[in-house]
């Protein structure tokens, strides 16, 4: 039986004409902030103890370094590691940095803490947007309340508070899914051109943009209808981010791989899945309840896959959430950063949160206080250690 009720179609007028106003939002928006603000608090309290600044570690660390670099001085900077690897900047994707240092040009505040307005701003951003979403795809707004709710409880939520780029991607990514289901195809296009100019992962907006433009355009031509211009305009238009920057890298780096050249010293690259079975074999022989765990947790993300084909999810979140999944989990870089590199597709969530709904309310509080409590505790955890997430 499908875990959603009340599908809509995605053309449908009813759905078109329901806005998404943010006096609608407001209750999925204050549970999500609810959530956030008790993982800062777990942070402060525990940063207080270790005598460390969580300003410091939450807009001036990791990741957050190099962006911050780049809004200041432009792309140009790497460093040789003693094991011969070169990291260039050029790792980094340009949207972030370009709009720290835009905000930073014009208020008192310096590129780092440009980057965490932005972060916290935009992380509200895809609260909504992901509400938006769920609201559209299930009918009922609670799924969309609880599905913000837990995308801010998710392990690495931390980074959702940070000068990084997930929570910013995560809203560009939302509201254009937002868009292909209510068939604004050229404000899909558009939002995909920036979610590309955010992130590698940008592909994934693109995907979901050229899947649902391609089931259009046959649609029509099968039915014996004229072609529609928009989701065409759309199609053509989605790319131009992603594709943009690699040619950008490309032509700097001297040849038209250049942006993998990049990515490969990083230790990052597509070698399918050969480095994760590794590190899950590992594991197995090393420390096998460790193993176990690592092979249960990747189950559980091929399950939930499952289950959302099975709840009848919109093919543009299905696209989306499979590649966001598949390109996560095939890559060759570091293991720990995978939870984080899958965070922004939250279609995963939504069996859950449709789970969650189903309990009683005291129950289903107590489920997302749990969550959130949990969450806090990874992310202040991780952000006084020494690896990045």
């Amino acid at each position: 039986m499908a875990l959603l009720t009340g599908i809509r179609d995605i053309h449908a007028p009813a759905a078109a004409r329901t806005s998404p106003t943010l006096r609608a939002a407001a209750p999925a928006l204050l549970l999500y902030a609810a959530v956030r603000l008790t993982g800062l608090l777990i942070l402060a309290c525990w940063a207080a103890v270790e005598d460390k600044s969580p300003h410091t570690l939450l807009s001036d660390r990791w990741d957050s370094v190099w962006y911050a670099r780049v809004a200041e001085n432009g792309y140009g900077y790497e460093i040789r590691l003693p094991d011969g690897d070169l990291h260039s900047d050029l790792a980094f994707f340009p949207l972030l940095p370009a709009l720290e240092r835009a905000l930073a040009a014009v208020t008192p505040l310096s590129v780092n803490d440009a980057g965490l307005l932005i972060g916290w701003a935009a992380s509200l951003a895809a609260a909504w947007g992901i509400w938006a979403v769920a609201r559209l795809v299930s009918g009922r707004g609670a799924v969309g309340v609880v599905l913000a709710g837990l995308w801010g409880a998710y392990p690495t939520a931390f980074v959702q508070s940070m000068a990084y780029t997930e929570a910013l991607f995560t809203a560009l990514a939302a509201w254009a899914l937002y868009a292909l289901l209510t068939g604004r195809w050229v404000t899909a296009g558009a939002l995909a051109v920036a979610a590309g100019l955010t992130r590698p992962s940008g592909a994934a907006v693109v995907a979901a943009v050229w899947v649902s433009a391609a089931v259009a355009l046959l649609g029509a031509r099968r039915g014996g209808r004229p072609l529609p211009v928009r989701p065409l305009l759309g199609a053509l238009l989605a790319p131009l981010g992603w594709f943009g920057y690699v040619l950008y890298v490309g032509v700097r780096e001297g040849g038209p791989f250049g942006y993998f050249d990049v990515q490969a010293g990083w230790g990052n690259g597509f070698d399918g899945g050969l480095a994760l079975a590794g590190f899950v074999l590992d594991n197995l022989t090393s420390n096998v309840v460790g193993g176990l765990g690592l092979i249960a947790a990747l189950a559980l993300v091929g399950w939930l896959v499952v289950l959302g084909v099975r709840q009848g999810q919109p093919l543009p979140l299905l696209v989306f959430t499979v590649v966001m999944v598949a390109t996560s989990l095939v890559g060759s870089g570091y293991f720990g950063s995978r939870p984080r590199l899958m965070m922004p597709a939250f279609g995963l969530l939504l069996p859950a949160a449709v789970a969650v709904l189903r309990l009683r309310r005291a129950r289903a509080a107590l489920v997302l206080a749990g969550a959130a409590l949990a969450s806090g505790a990874y992310g202040a955890f991780t952000l006084l250690g020494s690896g990045p997430p």
